[in-house]
């Protein structure tokens, strides 16, 4: 057999002498999002009283391009340089040591209102859009590395060393609603951090969007009676992990073969190998909320799956408990097997300036995750107002090559900036409906 020989790269000549051109061609439209939406104007409002003197940069503005910054997939203060060497797109843009003073000026004071002006935002958004049609919010903790001592930093269950932070995202738009950040130790079903993760959460819902019909899921970490109890406080449904413990256990042994149903897949479909069926427990008598219902799903376990002693006739079991009433526990085990996609949200968050906390002050790394989820909500603004199909799932990385790190030229035309886009970029058209989108926004 012939192989055929690997040729080299062509040999080329590189000259700088090209002007006017930008690698941002997209990030732009992140930014406008902002502004449309009344964002910058409401960071501005909440940041005023940090300006001490009369200078060239308003700190929301600098907070806005921060946001901006990590939703272009930043992850150190540095990298606001990549906006700044584009002032015709973004225009001043702040030094790195004038952004280093504001995030020194963030106390949580100030970050509250911060997170106000990211709910009226929010809200502007889904008055402009649809809000979803079913609220889920997703609440998980993970884990932030740290290769360094830094204020905080702990060791981790998993034998690292870092930070435990608590997320809340909403499923269908992936928009960050909340986040405190925790050391590296923290308990993963700590009930007064669930709460307050909840709190700030509902905190950024616009008024009346709120019903019985709004689910909290968790994994077994939010199994806990005193954010159950909270949960129903706010009048909403809950589904949460349960631990199998010997009592549920014995329920699943005593349980007819009759009383299992086929399980559905993410399409509604029938599930080949797996089964739901309700556990005979009086959970209300052991203290968890009126009306509580425990669900467990048995299946044949997929390569990889993670099997105990305990586990009868070859099957995997798994269950769940939620306060939602209705006979098609089929659906219901459906609903709340599909919070996997937080897993998804996390990794964005991670891909937007959370793989890192760059500080050593635990304040100023809470600080950075404010900011985060300020970049993340940019993303989902963006997607929701501005595109459609495919590219309104697309996940920051694959969003970032497609629309917002295009490369263009920038040429003017009877004092008229124009961004020229190349010819043959397969995303080229749905970047140009985007920002026709952007400028029919009304201002907010």
């Amino acid at each position: 057999m012939k192989v055929k020989d690997t040729l080299p790269l062509a040999p080329m000549k590189v000259r700088a002498d090209c002007g006017s051109l930008t690698s941002r061609a997209g990030t732009v439209l992140v930014a406008g999002v902002a502004d449309r939406v009344g964002l910058t104007a409401a960071l501005e409002e909440a940041l005023d009283d940090v300006r001490e003197r009369r200078g060239r940069h308003k700190p929301g503005r600098v907070l806005r391009d921060l946001g901006v910054m990590l939703a272009d997939g930043g992850d150190a203060l540095c990298d606001l340089g990549a906006l700044r060497d584009q002032e015709v797109l973004f225009g001043p843009v702040a030094s790195d040591a004038t952004a280093w003073r504001l995030i020194c000026a963030l106390t949580e004071e100030r970050l509250s209102r911060v997170r106000k002006a990211r709910a009226t935002s929010r809200r502007r958004v889904w008055e402009l859009a649809k809000r979803p049609r079913r609220l889920i919010l997703d609440i998980d903790a993970t884990l932030v590395a740290a290769h360094s001592e830094k204020e905080g930093a702990a060791g981790t269950y998993k034998h690292g060393f870092g930070f435990h932070p608590l997320l809340c995202f909403e499923a269908t738009s992936g928009e960050a609603l909340a986040g405190i950040l925790r050391p590296g130790n923290a308990g993963s079903n700590t009930a007064a951090d669930h709460r307050e993760v909840l709190a700030r959460a509902l905190a950024q819902l616009p008024e009346g969007t709120l019903n019985p019909g709004t689910l909290v899921r968790t994994d077994s970490a939010g199994a806990t009676h005193a954010f159950l109890d909270a949960v129903c406080a706010e009048r909403l449904s809950f589904s949460v992990g349960f631990d199998l413990t010997e009592p549920v256990r014995e329920a699943i042994r005593t349980l007819p073969e009759s009383a299992w149903v086929v399980a559905l897949d993410a399409k509604g479909g029938e599930r080949d190998g797996a089964w739901v069926a309700e556990l005979a427990l009086d959970l209300t008598a052991t203290g968890w909320p009126r009306g509580t219902r425990a669900i467990c799903r048995r299946e044949r376990p997929h390569p990889g799956a993670q099997l105990s002693f305990t586990d009868e006739n070859g099957y995997r079991f798994q269950v769940f408990i939620t306060n939602q009433r209705g006979g098609r526990i089929a659906r219901l085990e459906q609903l709340h097997r599909s919070r996997a996609a937080i897993e998804d949200s996390i990794r964005c968050a991670k891909a937007s300036g959370l793989r890192n906390l760059p500080f050593r002050a635990y304040a100023h790394n809470a600080a950075w995750l404010e900011l985060v989820l300020l970049g993340m909500d940019l993303v989902a603004f963006a997607k929701t107002l501005l595109l459609d199909k495919e590219l309104a799932r697309c996940e920051p990385k694959r969003l970032r090559y497609r629309l917002l790190h295009v490369a263009g030229r920038i040429v003017s035309h009877a004092r008229y900036p124009i961004l020229r886009l190349p010819r043959g970029w397969p995303w080229a058209d749905a970047l140009i409906r985007a920002f026709t989108r952007l400028h029919a926004l009304p201002a907010g």
